[in-house]
């Protein structure tokens, strides 16, 4: 389908990028992403996949609009506080981008739903900060042959990398399981700039552009991380782990579990 007038006005900063044109923004206007949580990460890659012209966005969050998230999850306003989540961000969204289709869940990820809810999407992001559903997110990802873009926060610090199944090591290939109930603080108890969640947020919805235009060179078999109080990007090579418990040639596991461990939902 043939973009109006409108809609070449409106990408228009994408369609002078040699690297878009406007052959790329259709891809980017087709293209369905399916993103796990709306809170400090979800909602800057939510803002910034709507504003880019994504067809499709996939919204999954059981939670409502605390006070304690508006330092952080930019997709919510005061007059959002006791809403749900998913409400919220699709209001902001569709505001922003009419163009976009948004699929909310109101709902948490499980071992039983992951595999149907990401059926249909192009590609998974991962907005929590909760290590059960870090491990969920990367499993459901392997066992659809989904490309995952992963993220983490917490204090001044966070992370980002891309996997892609099959091909890029995993989230298991770098850590094999959750971490004890109680060795990590969550975020509720640790603490997390603000401005930390747009840094890391926006370099994922980068990522997922990224492939969605099949440019550039995405971080694959690296970890991205970045520390806020010196300003310090780093790479940390990964290499796929043959041993891997869920991407090898002879995986141990074979099915999705959920990992019961009582950390903050959503970054």
């Amino acid at each position: 389908m043939a973009m109006n007038d409108d809609q070449i006005k409106r990408y228009s900063r994408h369609i002078l990028l040699p690297e878009v044109g406007g052959k790329g923004q259709k891809k980017i206007t087709n293209a369905k992403v399916f993103v796990v949580g709306a809170g400090g990460l979800g909602s800057p890659v939510a803002l910034y996949l709507a504003a880019a012209g994504v067809g499709t966005l996939g919204i999954i969050d059981g939670d409502l609009v605390d006070l304690s998230n508006l330092q952080r999850q930019v997709i919510h306003h005061t007059s959002d506080v006791a809403r749900p989540k998913i409400d919220s961000a699709r209001e902001k969204i569709v505001a922003l981008n009419p163009d976009v289709r948004v699929v909310s869940f109101h709902d948490r990820l499980t071992a039983k739903n992951a595999l149907d809810l990401v059926q249909g999407f192009d590609l998974i992001v991962d907005g929590t900060d909760n290590f059960p559903t870090k491990f969920l997110i990367n499993d459901t990802a392997i066992f659809a042959r989904k490309p995952l873009i992963h993220a983490g926060i917490l204090r001044f610090s966070g992370q980002v990398m891309t996997i892609l199944p099959g091909t890029s090591a995993c989230y298991r290939c770098l850590f094999k399981a959750p971490p004890p109930a109680g060795m990590i603080p969550s975020c509720q108890e640790a603490g997390v700039l603000g401005a930390l969640a747009g840094v890391i947020g926006s370099i994922q919805a980068t990522e997922a552009l990224k492939l969605i235009l099949g440019v550039g060179r995405p971080l694959t078999d690296r970890l991205l991380t970045y520390d806020a109080l010196t300003t310090r990007f780093r790479n940390v090579a990964i290499r796929r782990n043959p041993a891997c418990p869920v991407c090898s040639d002879h995986p141990t596991i074979t099915q999705l579990v959920d990992y019961e461990q009582e950390v903050c939902r959503t970054a």
